[in-house]
């Protein structure tokens, strides 16, 4: 039986760090903002609002482009109850490292594969564990001076100098903690016809 050939593929993000991971599978793709009000809904656990979000931003995309492929992807962190958002700042970056100072936190990574057209979908999630070290204040506000991960979950970039503040992780994908599990999105995007080796 012939393979069916590859729709357009979008990825519902602007984010630079999805899109530095995507372009690892060397598949032309468009990068769209999705418009989708990241919220927590009351009640709502780390893993499930990822998996929500990951939906709504496929969801809104693939409205308008209802013959692509188009991707969602989201990820939560908490540590101790505690949801853990983009820091935004310096002030609340140091505020939640030394939050996870010495702590055991988790990272769920969602994602969702859409194409209307075919009448296609796939979800996954990954957790991560991560274990941090004891930091101290010094070497927090050192790192922050940095990397100024702002823009991170978490308050740190695993992919870069953010990998010292741990003692280990545990993982079924290393890229996932970075904002894209690749290993499950390839295993998803292949039966849309991308070749992928």
């Amino acid at each position: 039986m012939p393979q069916m050939d590859a729709p357009e593929l979008i990825l519902a993000s602007t984010s630079p760090y999805r899109r530095q991971l995507l372009d690892r599978l060397r598949t032309p793709y468009l990068a769209l903002a999705p418009g989708v009000e990241e919220s927590q809904a009351p009640g709502e656990a780390p893993g499930g609002r990822a998996a929500r979000l990951a939906g709504l931003k496929a969801e809104a995309v693939a409205r308008l482009h209802p013959a692509a492929a188009v991707i969602g992807s989201d990820q939560v962190a908490s540590c101790r109850g505690r949801v853990l958002d983009k820091p935004g700042d310096a002030a609340r970056c140091q505020e939640q490292l030394a939050w996870l100072s010495g702590q055991q936190a988790e990272f769920h990574t969602a994602f969702t594969v859409l194409c209307k057209a075919r009448g296609f979908r796939r979800d996954g999630t990954d957790r991560t564990v991560v274990q941090f070290r004891t930091l101290t204040r010094e070497e927090i506000g050192r790192y922050i001076a940095l990397e100024r991960p702002f823009d991170c979950a978490g308050g740190f970039k695993c992919e870069a100098l953010g990998i010292t503040l741990f003692e280990r992780l545990d993982s079924s994908d290393p890229t996932a903690l970075i904002g894209l599990p690749l290993i499950a999105l390839a295993a998803a995007l292949r039966p849309l016809g991308f070749t992928l080796p």
